[in-house]
C-alpha cells in the first residue's frame, strides 16, 4: 500500500465521516479536501462516493436497535415498521430520479471549487432564513411522518445533487419548513442516508468499476474506516448539540469557508481546480 495515497485517504475519510451528517456538505468538503492533497479524478470520484459507506455503517451502528425492530417488523408485517420502511423509500426516489437524469451534467459542470463554495454561501443563508421564521412543530418524531412529508423530504433532500448544498443539511433545514421537530427532522436525515448512500455508492462502483483494480481495496478500505470512526463522533455530538442548539452556527461556519475559498482562489494564494 502506498503510504501517502493511504494518508490521504485517512484524511479523506474522517473529512466525509465529520460532514456527512452535518448541515455544512461532505461532498462540497471532500471536493476541496481532494483539491488540496492533488487526489482528482474519476477514480477520486468513485472514492469519495464509496467512502461514504463509512458513515452509513455509523449510523447503522448508532440506530442498531430502531434498525433491528424496523427489519423485524417487516416480517411480521407490522404496520409501523412497513409505514416506516415505505417513507423512506419515497423520500428516496426524488434524489434517484433527478440524479439519474442529471447526475452526469453536475459532475462534469459543478463538482469545482468555486461553485461548491457558491452553494456554501447560498445554503447558509437558506439557514437563517429557517431559523428567523417561526417554527411551528406538527411532527415531533420520525414515525408520525406521513407519505406525503416523506414525499416533500425527498424533493428537499434532491437539492443536495448540487455539490456544496449538503444532503443532510437539505433535508433537516427541509424539515424545519414542513413542521418537523428539529430531533425527527434530524433523525429522519440520518436514516434516509442509508439506501441513499447505499444505492450510490453500489451505482457508482457498478458505473466506474473499470477505473478499479485490486490495488485500490485497500486504500477504500482505509477510507471506509476512517468515515466510520469519525461519523460516530460527529452523529452523537450532533444529537447532544440540537437538544440546546439551533443550526445558526453552521450557517456561519458556511460563509466563511465559502468565502476563504473565494478568497484564496482570486488572490491566487491557492490554485483550485478549474477543469
Amino acid at each position: 500500500m502506498d503510504l501517502i495515497l493511504a494518508v490521504k485517504a485517512i484524511i479523506l475519510g474522517i473529512v466525509e465521516g465529520l460532514t456527512e451528517f452535518l448541515p455544512i456538505s461532505s461532498t462540497g468538503h471532500l471536493i476541496l479536501a481532494g483539491d488540496l492533497l492533488n487526489y482528482t479524478g474519476e477514480t477520486s470520484k468513485v472514492f469519495s462516493i464509496v467512502i461514504q459507506t463509512g458513515a452509513i455503517f455509523a449510523i447503522c451502528w448508532e440506530y442498531r436497535v430502531k434498525i433491528g425492530s424496523v427489519i423485524r417488523g417487516l416480517f411480521k408485517w407490522e404496520a409501523a415498521a412497513v409505514k416506516f420502511t415505505l417513507n423512506l423509500a419515497i423520500a428516496f426516489m426524488p434524489l434517484a430520479i433527478l440524479g439519474l437524469l442529471f447526475g452526469s451534467l453536475i459532475k462534469a459542470y459543478l463538482f469545482k471549487p468555486i461553485p461548491v463554495a457558491t452553494a456554501f454561501i447560498v445554503g447558509a443563508f437558506i439557514i437563517f432564513w429557517a431559523e428567523k421564521r417561526e417554527h411551528t412543530v406538527r411532527i415531533h418524531e420520525v414515525e408520525d411522518l406521513s407519505w406525503s412529508d416523506a414525499l416533500k423530504l425527498g424533493f428537499a433532500q434532491a437539492l443536495a445533487l448540487i455539490p456544496g448544498t449538503s444532503r443532510s443539511g437539505s433535508t433537516i433545514i427541509g424539515g424545519l419548513f414542513f413542521g418537523l421537530s428539529r430531533k425527527a427532522a434530524t433523525e429522519f436525515s440520518f436514516f434516509l442516508a442509508i439506501p441513499t448512500l447505499i444505492i450510490a455508492s453500489l451505482y457508482d462502483l457498478y458505473k466506474h468499476h473499470e477505473l478499479l483494480n485490486s490495488d485500490d481495496l485497500p486504500i477504500f478500505g482505509v477510507g471506509i474506516l476512517a468515515a466510520f470512526f469519525s461519523a460516530l463522533l460527529a452523529v452523537r455530538g450532533l444529537l447532544r448539540y440540537i437538544s440546546h442548539h439551533d443550526f445558526t452556527v453552521f450557517a456561519w461556519y458556511r460563509i466563511v469557508f465559502g468565502l476563504l475559498v473565494i478568497g484564496t482562489a482570486y488572490s491566487g494564494l491557492v490554485e483550485w481546480t478549474v477543469d
